[in-house]
C-alpha cells in the first residue's frame, strides 16, 4: 500500500510543499536584504505527469522568482510570500490528512484479517 502510486505521489507532494515552506521562510527572512532574489518552488506539473505515467514520484524545482525588482535590487514581495505561505500550509495540511487516511485504512485492514 505504501508503494502505491497515490502513496508515492503524496510523499512527493509533502516533500515539495516542505521545500516550498522552507523557501518562503528564507525569502521572508531576506525581505530587507539588498540584491536578494526570491526563489519559487514548483513540482505540481511534474507530479501530475508522473501520476499520469503511473509512477507518482516528482522532484521539486527551485527557480528565481520573476517578481519585479525594487530599487535596492531585491524582488521579495512580502504580500506574495504571505499568500503563498498560507496556500502552502493549507495544501500541506490536506496532504497530511490524506496520508493519515491511508494509514488508518491500512490499520483497519490489518485488524480485520
Amino acid at each position: 500500500m505504501f508503494d502505491s502510486v497515490s502513496s508515492i505521489a503524496l510523499q512527493s507532494a509533502l516533500d515539495g510543499l516542505a521545500l516550498r515552506q522552507r523557501t518562503i521562510a528564507n525569502n521572508i527572512a531576506n525581505v530587507n536584504t539588498p540584491g536578494y532574489q526570491a526563489q519559487r518552488v514548483t513540482f505540481e506539473d511534474a507530479l501530475a505527469k508522473s501520476v499520469k505515467a503511473g509512477n507518482g514520484a516528482a522532484t521539486p524545482i527551485t527557480a528565481r522568482s520573476l517578481e519585479p525588482t525594487r530599487l535596492d535590487g531585491s524582488n521579495v514581495n512580502l504580500d506574495t510570500e504571505t499568500l503563498s505561505n498560507i496556500d502552502t500550509v493549507l495544501r500541506y495540511q490536506f496532504a497530511t490528512q490524506a496520508v493519515g487516511g491511508e494509514a488508518n485504512s491500512l490499520r483497519t485492514a490489518l485488524r480485520t484479517n
